[in-house]
């Protein structure tokens, strides 16, 4: 008896060529059309987009971590570091709380200015948590980066996304932001950061974006926008891309009243 010809897979099922070099283009659309998908489907129109470091750790990790070091297991110097800077964490959780509060008491049909983060820990937790606790949908939008394994919990299941590819995370980040706020944070914050302000200074970026640098002591120890203008490689107009503060309730007005003088009525994604 002969055995019975196996039938010939189809391209869009063969495993093999979808993970091949010769399918990126495929995996790179996927990631334009599976989150687009999903945005459309769930009718969020625009975000407000939170970045900052992962290692920043909320202020009852960061109490609890001091004093096991002050027990002497760990480092107490680095344990206060890390209390002092859980300001942030409570900061970005407190904005994303009343951000997400004034969202929700706009247009019920539609889902605007919807909490934004990298879906990781640390600001971007933050921001999830505080969004979820004023019961708001909110986006996480992850990168495979070989890390330890981490748990946030309060990204909305349905807009939890996954990428593969940095520059289509990044794509998802701009397209749909309608504010940024930008936390102390590392090589991944700044990267986002300068690319964003590269987008508006050259206009590439046409729709208004308020950013905002939250923590100036911080962002002027990292970097020194002043000398940038010294030394003639930014214009001093360019200063005035950021709005640089320490106070919830300073940035809370600050980008609502950005909102809603250039963007409460042009809804959906623009660039």
């Amino acid at each position: 008896m002969t055995e019975r010809r196996r039938r010939p897979v189809a391209a869009y099922r063969n495993q093999a060529f979808l993970n091949s070099k010769d399918a990126r283009a495929l995996r790179i659309l996927a990631e334009y059309l599976e989150p687009k998908s999903r945005f459309e489907h769930y009718r969020v129109d625009d975000t407000i987009v939170f970045m900052g470091s992962a290692r920043i750790r909320s202020r009852a990790q960061a109490e609890e971590a001091l004093r096991t070091a002050e027990a002497g297991e760990g480092d107490p110097a680095r344990a206060r570091t890390a209390l002092a800077m859980s300001v942030y964490y409570e900061a970005a959780r407190e904005l994303a709380f009343r951000l997400t509060q004034w969202s929700k008491q706009l247009d019920p049909r539609e889902r605007r200015f919807v909490v934004c983060t990298g879906g990781g820990p640390g600001i971007m937790e933050a921001a999830n948590r505080g969004a979820a606790e004023a019961q708001g949908m909110n986006v996480g939008l992850t990168i495979s980066i070989p890390i330890e394994e981490f748990d946030n919990p309060y990204v909305t299941r349905e807009l939890g996304f996954h990428f593969h590819y940095f520059f289509m995370r990044k794509f998802w980040f701009a397209y749909l932001a309608k504010a940024v706020l930008v936390f102390p944070g590392g090589f991944g914050t700044l990267d986002e950061l300068f690319e964003l302000l590269t987008l508006v200074q050259t206009r590439k970026m046409t729709k208004p974006m308020p950013i905002v640098l939250f923590g100036i002591e911080y962002w002027k120890d990292v970097v020194n926008f002043d000398a940038l203008v010294r030394h003639g490689t930014i214009d001093a107009r360019d200063l005035e891309l950021v709005h640089r503060t320490d106070s919830v309730d300073d940035a809370y007005h600050w980008v609502v009243h950005q909102l809603a003088e250039y963007a409460l009525a042009q809804p959906g994604a623009m660039l």
